[in-house]
């Protein structure tokens, strides 16, 4: 008779990563009152930072805001570099004044944000996100988690699954790629209009977007590795779950075009995986799948090692997406993931992919030409969770794929001097010295904790 595995220990008690991006918050705009976090600055409990309002000439203080429907600010790489401003954290409320400029409507175009008047430092607390607050309460909070670049949605996503956001001149050869924090889809441009930066974008599209399009080959080709490459190569299960409902952006990424549904064979901003050339070369495109593919993993106890979790336009609580609509569906993924049979060893990040213009008091550290870039919510959901912990280590994106890496990968890198796919990146983001360890967020010796369901939230 052969003998019983020995009792997996540490880390390896976790054998499912489920990382759940939702959209365009800052940590102060959810958290920034949060007891015990790093929050917004208080004097005698009121905000005690004023920040420039150039159109009436005067400050604006953070205040409550009590509305679930939200416009934020402009989001894009000149507009993070102007809210930074050297570290005085001062640039929100100028920059949504100004993103007015050609923009109309609802709109998630990374330039534009806000109304008539900007609620970029408006926050919301356990009135408005009682099922965040609870989780905070019960598991663990980290205050200072970075958004891995100085940029919007396609590059944090481009990070989340490859630590990198670059932009390739030819198909296939991951030398060819260069950094590229703003546009890193710019080959698969079908207009200027869908170029975010000025006359140096207008040019770049002139010069390479056009010429692909006419040869037929417009979609962008991300030839650098990205995570599912090492996973796949230790025969390390993944799937990658997008919403049911339309896309976050209109299919010409202008402001005015019309909107698709998305789907796992919709290449997008929130789902850049089918543009790797390692998924499709690995014949993994079929771990890209609908939401409903979840829940019955979930159900049924085969949720893969590793999954992330994306959503639609309307549960993404990405401007001008309701947070009361977001917040009930991500109740409904982790409610699931409690219910199952795979509860007892998962590990659930919760996250928001970039600031979305709203207002954060702490300077990001410089880890490399990319970022970090402004902080974002986060939670860490586990039976082996610490209870009501507040993390402050220093973390971004990177700190994920970490703990996958060491989970589940002995500790190899996506490193292109050693994963047999070079390529120009500028760092191995893992290998940061600021970067902390989410592993100290979990208590693995104590036995695995009672799921906690929580209603969805009335509003």
């Amino acid at each position: 008779m052969s003998e019983a595995p020995p009792p997996l220990k540490g880390i390896h008690k976790i054998r499912h990563v489920i990382i759940i991006m939702q959209e365009n918050r800052s940590f102060d705009s959810y958290f920034g009152t949060y007891p015990g976090a790093d929050g917004i600055p208080m004097r005698h409990g009121s905000p005690s930072v004023c920040i420039p309002d150039p159109n009436r000439g005067r400050c604006q203080r953070p205040y409550h805001d009590a509305d679930y429907l939200d416009f934020g600010g402009p989001h894009a790489y000149v507009n993070a570099i102007a809210d930074i401003d050297g570290g005085k954290m001062d640039g929100f409320v100028a920059q949504a004044e100004r993103s007015k400029l050609g923009c109309a409507g609802f709109t998630t175009d990374p330039r534009c944000g806000g109304d008539a008047r900007p609620d970029v430092m408006g926050y919301h607390d356990w009135r408005e996100l009682p099922n965040y607050w609870t989780y905070a309460r019960n598991f663990v909070l980290q205050d200072h988690m970075f958004e891995p670049n100085l940029s919007w949605s396609l590059p944090a996503h481009l990070f989340m699954v490859s630590e990198w956001s670059a932009r390739c001149s030819h198909r296939g050869d991951p030398m060819s790629c260069v950094n590229e924090v703003q546009s890193p889809s710019l080959s698969g441009l079908s207009s200027p209009s869908q170029v975010h930066f000025g006359l140096k974008g207008l040019f770049e599209w002139l010069l390479h977007g056009r010429s692909a399009a006419r040869d037929g080959d417009a979609s962008p080709d991300y030839a650098w590795t990205d995570l599912t490459y090492l996973l796949h190569r230790a025969h390390v299960s993944w799937a990658y779950y997008v919403g049911n409902g339309v896309e976050p952006d209109t299919e010409d990424d202008s402001m005015f075009g019309p909107q698709r549904r998305i789907s796992p064979t919709t290449p997008g901003i929130w789902n850049p995986l089918p543009n790797f050339d390692t998924v499709r070369q690995d014949g993994e495109l079929s771990n890209i799948q609908n939401i409903s593919r979840f829940y019955v993993a979930a159900k049924n106890g085969s949720l893969p090692a590793v999954a992330w979790i994306i959503p639609d336009r309307v549960t993404s609580e990405h401007p001008t997406a309701s947070i009361g609509v977001g917040q009930s569906y991500v109740t409904g993924l982790i409610d699931a993931i409690m219910q199952s049979p795979d509860w007892r060893s998962t590990a659930i990040f919760l996250a928001w992919d970039d600031w979305g213009g709203f207002y954060d008091h702490v300077p990001p550290p410089t880890v490399d030409r990319n970022g970090y870039g402004l902080r974002v919510p986060a939670l860490v959901i586990s039976p082996y969770a610490r209870r009501g912990y507040i993390d402050h280590q220093t973390l971004s994106f990177d700190a994920y794929v970490k703990f996958i890496e060491d989970d589940f990968l002995a500790g190899e890198r996506i490193d292109p001097r050693r994963d047999g796919r070079p390529d120009l990146r500028p760092s191995v983001r893992e290998d940061a010295k600021v970067l902390g360890d989410v592993t100290s967020d979990f208590d693995f010796s104590r036995p695995p904790r009672e799921a906690l369901l929580l209603p969805p939230i009335l509003h």
